[in-house]
């Protein structure tokens, strides 16, 4: 069975101590392949330097809406550059978040404006963050070209789903599937063509380690709920979502 973990912040420093432990755990669980997502131009260089040291770590980079109004003038520039490295997979995560409006969403907005301007235009999917901001969500991918995007950690309602689903968007499940009920019902409603997993570690941590600290091997229980809802074998699940995030991220192919 091979999976991979497409959304994971494994440069924190909550994994400081055990990281090589983390990634033998994560290969022993069937983990081939993680995507170390970046927030910020300094996070974006880490995720990088994550990938050169290690080979079943790949890195996107990108401006989280949280830190949007901190984006130097020059970040376009300096996103650019990062994204000539051969193992950096997407832009991202890019997105609105009026949860906590660390930014305002003016900027918010203008930023993933920029950000899915440029994904388009390098030929890199876009790795997308909502959070109570679905109308403008929406209305931004609705009035962008770009429909080569991920909405990852999914959770919202099945209208919403579906909405994404006919503008030819991927969603992304985490362990949050395994302990919200009222999930199972959307979850059951997207086809698992469109289906992506992720931990988004060190959040969301699935059953059974709820209250833990996340990390990717934990993305097999991600799976073993997708294969629940879809009455299938986890080894299809697995087999699917597999060859949706190779094909999504073609570099993740290219090693």
């Amino acid at each position: 069975m091979e999976l991979v973990d497409t959304h994971a912040h494994i440069y924190y420093t909550d994994y400081k101590k055990d990281f090589s432990e983390m990634l033998e755990r994560a290969q022993a669980a069937g983990v081939q392949q993680m995507i170390a997502i970046a927030t910020d131009l300094p996070s974006a260089e880490q995720c990088i330097n994550l990938a050169d040291k290690y080979a079943p770590i790949f890195a996107t980079v990108g401006i989280h809406p949280h830190e949007a109004r901190l984006a130097p003038p020059n970040y376009l520039i300096r996103l650019e550059e990062f994204s000539t490295h051969p193992k950096v997979v997407g832009i991202g995560e890019i997105g609105l978040d009026y949860h906590y409006n660390y930014s305002e969403p003016p900027v918010q907005i203008k930023r993933f404006r920029e950000q899915l301007e440029m994904s388009l235009s390098l030929e890199l999917p876009a790795v997308i963050h909502n959070r109570e901001s679905d109308e403008d969500m929406v209305k931004q991918l609705t009035l962008s070209e770009n429909r080569n995007a991920v909405l990852h950690s999914f959770c919202g309602s099945d209208e919403l789903a579906q909405t994404l689903m006919e503008m030819e968007y991927m969603l992304s499940f985490t362990g949050m599937i395994t302990f919200l009920k009222d999930l199972r019902e959307m979850v059951a409603s997207v086809p698992l063509s469109q289906v992506m997993i992720e931990t988004d570690a060190p959040y969301l941590t699935p059953k059974p380690y709820r209250g833990k600290r996340n990390e990717p091997a934990y993305v097999q229980y991600v799976a073993a709920e997708l294969a629940s809802i879809h009455n299938v074998d986890i080894e299809e699940v697995a087999s699917i979502t597999t060859a949706n995030a190779r094909r999504f991220f073609p570099r993740l192919s290219m090693e």
